[in-house]
Order: C-alpha cells, then sequence, then structure tokens
C-alpha cells in the first residue's frame, strides 16, 4: 500500500509489488473499485512481482496494523475512523467468506478483521 500511495504523490503511473495471494485479492478489489487501472503479473523467478498501472484516484491508503477484529454490527465506528467522509474510499477487510470491502461486509452481515483502507 506505501509503495502504491508514494508513487501515486510523485504523479508516476506504474509501480511494483511484490506478489503474494493475499496483494494479488487486494489489487482485484481496488482494480474494481476503480483505484488502479490495471495490474500484471511479472515472473522474475523469486516469486514475481505485480506490474500495478496507478490510475491517480488514491489520496491516501495504507494497512491497518495490528489487524483489528470487527464486529458486524461495528463497520459506521471503524468508517469513522480511518475514512474522511460518508461513501468516501473504503476498508478492505478480511472475513470467513474471503477479502472483501466494508460495504459489501456489511450487506451480507459479516464481520472480519481490518486489513487496509483507502480513499
Amino acid at each position: 500500500m506505501n509503495t502504491m500511495k508514494t508513487h501515486e504523490m510523485v504523479g508516476q503511473e506504474r509501480c511494483s509489488v511484490r506478489a503474494t495471494k493475499l496483494v494479488a485479492q487486494v489489487l482485484s478489489l481496488l482494480k474494481k473499485h476503480r483505484y488502479l487501472k490495471e495490474f500484471t503479473l511479472v515472473d522474475n523467478g523469486r516469486g514475481g512481482v505485480f506490474d500495478v498501472m496507478l490510475d491517480g484516484r488514491i489520496n491516501d491508503c495504507g494497512v491497518i496494523k495490528p489487524r483489528t477484529a470487527v464486529k458486524r454490527t461495528d463497520w459506521a465506528r471503524w468508517e469513522q475512523q480511518f475514512i474522511p467522509g460518508v461513501g468516501v474510499g473504503l476498508l478492505i477487510v478480511s472475513t470467513p467468506s474471503g477479502i472483501m470491502t466494508n460495504g459489501d461486509a456489511d450487506e451480507k452481515r459479516l464481520g472480519g478483521r481490518l486489513l487496509a483502507y483507502v480513499y
């Protein structure tokens, strides 16, 4: 998240992020919500990296540590803490049904652990 944030701040359109399954799921969520243009896996013989095409829409993003557990009724409280306004940005959360946004988790009435925020 920090790599994407710093590349956005200096106006670069492309960055490289180390490839893991979790990073792939987070990047696909960001692409789905139009924070990224595209990302592709580049195999470098050591696990690979994702080549990420930035869209210039990320104002701030970061990981949430410690990965706090959230009950299904507490989404509004955590949105107020990490997101600047209603309908702006999203929280990325790990739930028993997989990685999803706070809106999807609230819709499905699921709790989970906070991973990251972006707006």
